[in-house]
């Protein structure tokens, strides 16, 4: 009886930390956290090179779904797709995705 407890408190005490790391689709443009100040600036096509040039400079990649900006935990993931617009597949945290997958 005792073991059924522990393992139904264990059961209870892991149940909200799998609602945290529920994947969510986010569609957007990967561009540089500098430019991303003015995210209808930066989620533009003419801004992609830019994008490119800052973030292959060191500049953190961010992910600008319409006037919101998310931050990644992860960014080497999304370095390739600097200046493109994605589907992205990942865990949110407050303002900031875990990548899981990423494709154009």
């Amino acid at each position: 009886m005792k073991r059924l407890a522990a393992l139904s408190i264990l059961a209870l005490s892991i149940a909200p930390l799998s609602a945290l790391a529920e994947t969510h689709t986010f569609k957007g443009t990967i561009a540089d956290a500098m430019c991303a100040k003015d995210p209808a600036k930066a989620s533009m096509p003419d801004h992609a090179a830019c994008a490119r040039k800052c973030i292959n400079g060191g500049e953190a990649p961010v992910l600008i779904v319409g006037s919101k900006v998310y931050k990644i935990s992860n960014p080497k993931t999304v370095i390739a797709f600097a200046g493109k617009v994605v589907v992205l597949d990942g865990s949110l945290a407050e303002d900031t995705i875990t990548v899981k997958s990423v494709k154009e």
